[in-house]
């Protein structure tokens, strides 16, 4: 059972939470908007796989990014849960 956390722990807790949520779509952004879309021409200039990069983050590069942010938030909100005693047992 989770502990009832103080409303200043509450508040650190949202606060953590808030703060790693925005640092991730900040990255989800410039991978998505940035590389696919502003950079696309010089990233166009590099190949992966035989497809250029520009293309490439257009058209998978930011899904697989954007997966990826999901496995490291849910690790990190395990991490937090657990250090302020409310995860699951």
């Amino acid at each position: 059972m989770a502990k009832k956390m103080t409303p200043e722990q509450a508040d650190a807790y949202w606060k953590r939470n808030v703060s790693l949520m925005v640092k991730l779509m900040v990255v989800w952004f410039v991978v998505s908007y940035g590389c696919g879309i502003m950079l696309f021409e010089p990233l166009n200039q590099i190949q992966l796989g035989g497809y250029k990069l520009g293309f490439w983050f257009a058209q998978q590069g930011s899904i697989y990014v954007f997966v990826a942010l999901i496995f490291y938030y849910t690790r990190k909100m395990a991490a937090l849960d657990r250090e302020f005693g409310v995860d699951e047992d």
